[in-house]
């Protein structure tokens, strides 16, 4: 089975929390701040597979997540830090936000390993918080919290060259005939259900992969057929080899296939169109008429390679001229690469800053992403750390934002389930 696109939730790990412990020593006020650091969360980490060739491995997986950073502990412990998470992936693998289509990343080399999103940092222990005021804090750092995200893997399989055309016109037999790619073979429409790789040995020294592509049909660019599954695997080859059935036995015209396999390709994407091709007119042994190679050439304008796989007729050139045109032409990125950082700002959301509702008569709860982040900084102790949450909260302008929205000394404002008394 071939799929080429998954969707999957991945997940950082949450840091650890840090300790807010005291050591037990005589004559010490609590006995001293002794609590330690908490673990950082683990990665989420892509890799490149060249062992892989189809994103199979994901159909029944809907989230991966790494684990979390152990929480401090006394006696200066630091907690352990999570393990990543390592996705293996095919090489030619595009990863994608799921709600905006934006590319985060590209892995398009061979055992490249790129981290997506990084685990929490863990939380710093109380004894960072001591000072000449407060020698014995009640106070913490949170670990703060992994990244979730919905992301979908696309599959864009790498290959030099591919090949296309209208279905029946000899790519699959080209291609079994040139490697051990096996492709299936047979005088009817879409005998190849998916691409099929093969690598084809020219020399000692030199070799492509070619890839054959089902065959398109008009309308494949907008889903008609089987094409639009597969013109995204062309988009990574440096060359395509344009194979047309000059023999017309089907009763299609040459000259109408060639130029209908083209309008896909531009209407699907603009850098197909602007891709290297090589023509080849295949099936020229079974020609009744060879004028039509003439009115070919002069109707279209390109130059042509004429072949008949059957009988072996010009591979040999067409596989030598493939390599030369190859040796002088470039890879280029499918699309721009932005920064993964800048990306992932964009896509994951924030809550709004401040959010104060009334959700009773003279009730006003206090929430949003400056809560979030001061309860994600820090672990607060007892009746001393809900002080010092409300010295952090009104340092931070929350007064301010209570009195914009209409509070009165009296009101009752609820903070995560806490209730106090506004004075």
């Amino acid at each position: 089975m071939f799929i080429d696109e998954s969707v999957i939730t991945v997940k950082s790990g949450d840091g650890g929390d840090g300790a807010a412990t005291f050591r037990r020593e005589k004559f010490v006020q609590f006995g001293g701040p002794d609590g330690g650091d908490g673990g950082k969360g683990g990665d989420v980490i892509f890799f490149a597979d060249p062992n892989m060739n189809t994103l199979l491995n994901f159909k029944n997986i809907r989230k991966l997540s790494a684990t979390n950073g152990a929480k401090g502990s006394g006696s200066r412990c630091a907690g352990k830090n999570g393990e990543d998470v390592i996705i293996h992936v095919p090489v030619g693998t595009m990863i994608r936000d799921f709600e905006t289509n934006k590319l985060l990343l590209d892995l398009n080399k061979a055992n490249e390993t790129r981290t997506l999103l990084k685990g929490g940092d863990g939380g710093r222990g109380n004894i960072h918080f001591k000072n000449s005021i407060r020698k014995a804090p009640k106070i913490a750092e949170s670990g703060r919290s992994g990244i979730e995200l919905k992301v979908k893997l696309e599959l864009k399989m790498l290959a030099d060259v591919a090949l296309v055309g209208y279905p029946s016109v000899g790519k699959s037999s080209l291609i079994n005939k040139v490697s051990q790619a096996n492709s299936k073979v047979g005088a009817y429409h879409f005998t190849t259900l998916k691409p099929k790789l093969g690598v084809v040995r020219v020399n000692d020294t030199d070799s492509f992969v070619i890839a054959d592509i089902p065959g398109l049909i008009e309308g494949a660019h907008s889903g008609i057929g089987l094409g639009d599954k597969f013109l995204k695997h062309i988009e990574r080859c440096k060359l395509i080899v344009h194979m047309v059935d000059i023999s017309e036995i089907d009763g299609r015209s040459a000259i109408e296939d060639y130029y209908k396999i083209n309008e896909e390709l531009e209407k699907f994407s603009s850098k197909l169109s602007k891709k290297n091709q090589i023509v080849v007119l295949n099936k020229v042994d079974m020609l009744f008429d060879e004028t039509k190679i003439e009115e070919f050439k002069n109707k279209v304008k390109v130059p042509v390679h004429e072949m008949s796989v059957i009988s072996n007729y010009g591979i040999k050139e067409l596989i030598n001229l493939t390599n030369e045109k190859l040796k002088e032409i470039e890879y280029e990125d499918i699309e721009d690469i932005r920064d993964l950082d800048e990306v992932l700002q964009e896509v994951i959301k924030r809550k709004e800053d401040w959010i104060i509702k009334e959700i009773e008569p003279n009730v006003f709860e206090v929430s949003g992403q400056v809560v979030d982040n001061v309860l994600n900084k820090y672990v607060f102790l007892g009746e001393e750390g809900i002080i010092q949450f409300l010295q952090v909260m009104r340092n931070i302008g929350m007064e301010q934002k209570l009195l914009q929205a209409g509070v009165k000394i009296g009101d009752t404002i609820v903070i995560e389930g806490y209730e106090f008394e506004y004075v």
